[in-house]
């Protein structure tokens, strides 16, 4: 049946698909001291699951095993050390490019399990991705989907551009075997994060990393890593671009990752620009809609004050100061701010 499973994930374009038993080992008790660090700022719903996340029979009783999958999202999207070296442009990570990877892994998970319904009849299961309070790269590591890397994603010698899904079902299927780690004495990872968010080799401290402070967290985001976020305005994949197994990363074939309304080449001022029903329109299907219309201001509005002195960026932020948000209001007046010091200290011509 696992043999059938593969061949089954495999033809639904999963590029690997394995076993994970339920039993996640001492998994439990690094998270509680994850969270007794503080490191998940404020993702409460974080430290209200609790030890929750290590047990998926919580999430479906009955649960016997998990199936885990990855699919590949890397897309064909300009080139991000390009972008991220011109502050006139806006950096969008690559798996938020292109459509929501929610729908699109549990649709095919979904549609994995029929496959097996139609095959052995009914029985329990239920599809996650990134959406329920499951330890789904501690699963995918026991699956032996690969290792995790020190900057704590799954890894493989593929590199580490793919989503996971997991399957819970009441199957009694036999786990496969973990497979060894191979980062060895490389920190590229740790040393390639702007804001020193990877504090040790497995270890984030959410409270500093880019993708937070871009999607997570709510409010004002600290004066102090602004300067260090550059023109990242939704999430964060340094860490990634500089992973050396990343070079051997081959592009995703699924269209729905692809880049969509130009995100991969859009300067700040043009989205800057969006009024609030072009954000909601233009981003239908997008991961990026759930921040908001107003933390998409914010985070542009970072970006914008650490780009060079410019008299369009200028006049494009003092158009937003009266914003109904106080929290738009707030990063924009800092953003003037820098602009303004920055152009006081320019050399005259």
């Amino acid at each position: 049946m696992k043999a059938q499973i593969r061949l089954w994930g495999h033809q639904l374009g999963f590029d690997q698909v394995a076993v994970a038993p339920v039993a996640l080992g001492e998994a439990a008790a690094g998270l509680m001291a994850w969270l007794a660090a503080g490191y998940h700022g404020e993702m409460h719903y974080m430290a209200r699951h609790g030890t929750k996340r290590a047990r998926p029979q919580e999430i479906l009783p009955g649960t016997l095993s998990v199936i885990s999958a990855r699919l590949t999202y890397l897309p064909a999207a300009a080139d991000p050390l390009e972008n991220l070296a011109d502050p006139q442009r806006a950096y969008v990570s690559r798996y938020a490019l292109g459509r929501d990877y929610h729908k699109v892994m549990r649709d095919r998970l979904r549609r994995l399990a029929l496959r097996i319904e139609a095959a052995i009849g009914p029985f329990r299961w239920r599809p996650f991705s990134d959406s329920a309070p499951i330890l789904e790269v501690e699963l995918a590591r026991l699956a032996g989907l690969g290792w995790r890397g020190k900057h704590t994603l799954l890894l493989t010698r593929t590199g580490s551009w793919f989503f996971l899904g997991e399957l819970l079902t009441d199957l009694p299927l036999p786990p496969d075997a973990p497979t060894t780690e191979h980062c060895g004495r490389c920190n590229a990872c740790i040393e390639a994060c702007p804001t020193g968010a990877i504090v040790a080799p497995h270890r984030l401290d959410a409270r500093r990393c880019i993708s937070y402070l871009t999607i997570e967290h709510p409010g004002s985001m600290p004066v102090e890593l602004r300067p260090l976020i550059g023109n990242r305005i939704y999430g964060c994949d340094d860490c990634q671009l500089f992973c050396p197994w990343n070079r051997h990363a081959l592009p995703g074939r699924e269209a729905d990752f692809q880049p969509r309304q130009g995100l991969d080449t859009a300067t700040l001022l043009e989205l800057f620009a969006w009024e609030e029903r072009e954000f909601l329109d233009r981003l239908a299907g997008s991961p990026i809609r759930r921040i908001g219309h107003e933390r998409w201001l914010r985070n542009i509005a970072v970006a914008l004050g650490n780009a060079p002195p410019d008299a369009r960026i200028l006049a494009a932020l003092r158009r937003r100061l009266t914003h109904p948000s106080a929290l738009v209001r707030e990063h924009v007046q800092w953003a003037i701010a820098r602009q303004t010091r920055s152009q006081k200290d320019e050399p005259p011509a």
